[in-house]
C-alpha cells in the first residue's frame, strides 16, 4: 500500500522534527552545563565574573569558579633591560651569554657564563675547525661585582676537556648551586665533531670555593634518551624513523635545586625530528632526581613536565617549585608553579619575558612568589654572532589608567 503525503503534512512533520531536535540540543546543552558543575557560584562570584546565567555555565566560567578566592596579580610582572658596566659590557668579537644564577660570597656577587670568541660559520664549512654556533667552542668563565652593575671578569672556571673526552668541544650554559659549603656547576657539554645530529650531555664540577679550583665529573651526569632512530645517514636532524622521548636528541640548560631532601635536576629536552608546533619549536622540560648532588640522576617517569619552554628558570616558593617558561610552545611566556616540583600549573602570563635569566638567589623568599625576579641578569643578541650579558629589573602590575585619568586600579 502506498502512503501519500501532502505538502502541508510534510511541512508539519519537518517542523515537529526540528522542534524535537532543538529541544534535544537544549537538553544536551543543559546536561553539558550541569554535568561537571562542582561549585555553585555565589552572588559575589556571579558579580565579579560577570556571569549572565548561573544555570548555563561555559567551560571558561567553570574554570573561573575554581580560581583562588584571593585572585590577584602577585605572579605578574613587567620588566626593563639595561646595560652593565665593566668587563660584562658589550665587547666586539666576544660572546658572553647564558648567565647562571647569582650568589653572594664575602660581600660580592658571583656569576658564571658561556664565553667564546669570533663569528659563527655554521655547518656549511669545516666543522672540525670552525664554529657552528655562538655557544660552540665555549669555556665557562666567571665574574664578580659589589653592586650588581659593574663587573670584573675573574677568568675561566671550567674549561673544555682534553681531546676525546665527552666535553672536548664546548662547555656552556651553566648553573650554580651551593649546598653544605660545596659549590656545584652543572652545564652542557658537546664532544667533537659538532655535527647536526650530535647528542650533547650534561656535566658537573664542584669546588670548596666559588673561586675554584673546580673538579669535573669524569662522566656526564645526564644524557639524552636512547630510543629514537634516525632515518638514513644524512646529517639531518629532521629525518627520523622514530622520534623517541621528548629528550631523545639533546639535554640542555641544566639547573639543580635541593628540594624535599633530594636534588632535582631540571633541564630542557630536544627531540629527534623536532617539529614546529603552535608557532614555535617543539621544546619541553624534564626533571631527573638524585639523593646526592653528584648523582646518579634518574629521570622522572612523569617527564615531560612542561608543554613549552626554552631556558630553565626555576626557584623555590611556598614549599614547591616555580618556573618561568619562555620562547616556545603553547604555554610560552608563563610563570608556573608545582607543589611537588613536577605537576605545574599556570599562574601568570608575562609579555615577552627576559631570555636566559640569571636569577638573583639572594632574593629568594616565600613572602613573594616573584620576589626573586626583582632584578637579575639576562643575555641579549647584538647580532647572531655576538651576544652579551645585561641586567633586568621588574615591577608589579599595579593599576591602569586612560589618557587624562588621574588614577586607576
Amino acid at each position: 500500500m502506498k502512503i501519500k503525503y501532502s505538502l502541508t503534512s510534510l511541512w508539519m512533520l519537518c517542523l515537529m522534527m526540528s522542534s524535537c531536535q532543538e529541544s534535544f540540543n537544549d537538553n544536551k546543552e543543559d546536561n553539558i552545563s550541569k554535568k561537571s558543575d562542582s561549585v555553585v557560584p555565589t552572588a559575589e562570584q556571579i558579580d565579579f565574573l560577570g556571569i549572565t546565567d548561573p544555570n548555563h555555565l561555559s567551560a571558561a566560567s567553570k574554570r573561573a569558579l575554581k580560581w583562588s578566592t584571593d585572585l590577584g596579580n602577585d605572579w605578574f610582572f613587567e620588566y626593563k633591560i639595561e646595560d652593565l658596566k665593566g668587563d660584562l659590557a658589550y665587547e666586539e668579537g666576544v660572546v658572553r651569554r647564558d648567565p647562571s644564577a647569582m650568589i653572594k660570597h664575602n660581600g660580592k656577587y658571583y656569576v658564571w657564563y658561556s664565553k667564546s670568541v669570533g663569528p659563527t660559520q655554521g655547518f656549511a664549512g669545516d666543522i672540525e675547525n670552525e664554529k657552528v654556533f655562538p655557544w660552540d667552542r665555549c669555556d665557562i668563565w666567571y665574574a664578580t661585582s659589589e653592586d650588581g652593575w659593574t663587573w670584573k671578569e675573574e677568568g675561566i672556571a671550567v674549561a673544555r676537556g682534553e681531546k676525546g673526552s665527552y666535553d672536548d668541544r664546548s662547555v656552556f650554559t651553566t648553573e650554580i648551586m651551593e649546598y653544605d659549603g660545596i659549590y656545584y656547576l652543572c652545564y652542557q657539554t658537546v664532544k667533537s665533531p659538532y655535527n647536526v645530529r650530535v647528542k650533547n650531555q650534561v656535566g658537573l664540577a664542584w669546588s670548596n670555593s666559588p673561586d675554584g679550583p673546580w673538579t669535573k665529573s669524569e662522566e656526564p651526569i645526564l644524557s639524552p634518551a636512547d630510543n629514537g632512530k634516525w632515518e638514513g645517514d644524512e646529517d639531518n636532524r629532521f629525518k627520523v624513523e622514530k622520534k623517541g622521548d621528548f629528550d631523545s636528541h639533546k639535554v640542555h640548560d641544566p639547573c639543580i635545586i635541593p628540594f624535599n631532601g633530594k636534588f632535582y635536576l631540571y633541564y630542557k629536552g630536544e627531540q629527534m625530528g623536532e617539529e614546529i608546533t603552535f608557532g614555535g619549536r617543539q621544546i619541553r622540560h624534564g626533571v631527573a632526581i638524585a639523593d646526592n648532588p653528584k648523582g646518579p640522576y634518574v629521570k622522572s617517569p612523569y617527564n615531560p613536565i612542561s608543554n613549552s619552554g626554552h631556558e630553565i628558570c626555576v626557584w623555590k616558593y611556598n614549599g614547591g617549585i616555580a618556573s618561568l617558561i619562555t620562547t616556545d610552545g603553547p604555554e610560552k611566556n608563563t610563570v608556573q608553579w608545582a607543589p611537588d616540583g613536577i605537576n605545574f600549573e599556570i599562574k601568570s602570563v608575562i609579555k615577552g619575558a627576559p631570555h636566559a635569566i640569571g636569577l638573583n638567589r639572594t632574593l629568594e623568599t616565600d613572602e613573594d612568589p616573584i620576589g626573586i625576579l626583582k632584578w637579575g641578569l639576562t643575555h641579549e643578541y647584538q647580532d647572531y654572532n655576538y651576544q652579551y650579558i645585561r641586567r633586568f629589573s621588574t615591577w608589579k602590575i599595579g593599576y591602569h589608567v586612560g589618557k587624562g585619568e588621574e588614577g586607576g586600579k
